[in-house]
């Protein structure tokens, strides 16, 4: 028997967890057209360089790249076409409130369905300097390192 509640990951932003600092994540709906939702279910889209803006009291998509359905002919969609994204009035008037006042962002984690619905997992987040990267990049190597010479000292 298959769970009604199963997630299918479509696409995952990875660079975005190395680029920002997460603060906090929601979960939006998105507004799609007939070719886009049979693009999505074959994996064809790319969120590199995306982001999320509250334009008009709506929280609109920028620089998603949904391929072209193959099949789709003249009722084909703009691949890099802002879209929608449905959010409750209150979320969008609190990340209305701590973009402006902590200088955050809206990035785009990962696309995936639930239920028969695509979603978008969004996180504010803040911008990494390169000094941060490069702090993330020491912890990770001495964390392996530690890892390597543990493994090392129980063979002994």
């Amino acid at each position: 028997m298959v769970n009604k509640d199963e997630i299918k990951i479509v696409c995952e932003n990875r660079k975005a967890r190395h680029d920002y600092f997460i603060e906090e994540t929601f979960e939006a709906g998105i507004l799609l057209t007939g070719t886009e939702v049979k693009s999505l279910r074959a994996s064809r889209v790319n969120l590199k360089d995306s982001f999320a803006r509250i334009e008009n009291g709506e929280v609109m998509l920028h620089q998603v790249h949904i391929s072209p359905y193959e099949q789709g002919n003249r009722f084909n969609h703009d691949p890099l076409r802002t879209r929608k994204l449905l959010l409750h009035r209150s979320e969008i008037n609190r990340l209305t409130g701590k973009m402006q006042q902590q200088g955050l962002t809206l990035i785009p984690l990962k696309i995936y369905f639930t239920r028969g619905l695509a979603k978008i997992e969004l996180a504010l987040a803040k911008g990494k300097k390169l000094y941060d990267k490069r702090e993330d990049i020491a912890e990770r190597d001495a964390k392996r390192e530690v890892e390597r010479h543990l493994r090392e000292r129980q063979k002994l």
